[in-house]
């Protein structure tokens, strides 16, 4: 039976994927959508993030075993906490509330607590840090993907009237 950190983080990795794919409806509204030409295909989104995640949390793994007290355990949950709290809010912004806009706003956070994870994984295992490095460059690239959608596509928040 693996350890219970690595059904952690196996659930953790799992929970944020199975949420991001049900949350994420590529339906009229997003094909509508003005997208740059340099955006990758709809398909390639899924297996993108099962690498990042699947990485991710052999970083916990990793990042827990080298914790030397609970100071130290407690320190990796609560970056892995805060992270799946701004990760998980991303796709229901986006696509259930079709917010590219505020998706936007929370970008910040989500990136800054991918951030945390690259530095502050880095006191209990150099590798678990480079681990996150793929999630923080993914991250960087979808907020200004971001940037561009909300551009092109700007105002959000009102239908409009029937022409």
């Amino acid at each position: 039976m693996p350890a219970p950190h690595v059904i952690a983080a196996v659930l953790w990795a799992v929970i944020l994927g199975f949420a991001g794919g049900i949350l994420t409806e590529i339906g009229p509204w997003y094909r509508n959508l003005k997208k740059p030409a340099w955006q990758p295909p709809d398909w390639l989104f899924g297996p993108a993030w099962t690498v990042i995640l699947g990485l991710a949390a052999w970083a916990a793994v990793l990042a827990w075993n080298g914790a030397t007290d609970e100071t130290g355990r407690m320190t990796v949950v609560a970056l892995f906490a805060t992270n799946f709290v701004f990760h998980f809010l991303w796709s229901p912004l986006f696509f259930t509330r079709r917010r590219p806009d505020w998706a936007l706003i929370e970008v910040p956070f989500l990136w800054g607590s991918v951030l945390a994870l690259t530095i502050g994984l880095r006191d209990f295992s150099v590798l678990a840090s480079w681990l996150i490095v793929p999630y923080l460059a993914w991250v960087s690239f979808a907020a200004c993907l971001n940037v561009v959608i909300v551009r092109l596509n700007a105002p959000f928040g009102r239908e409009l009237a029937p022409a």
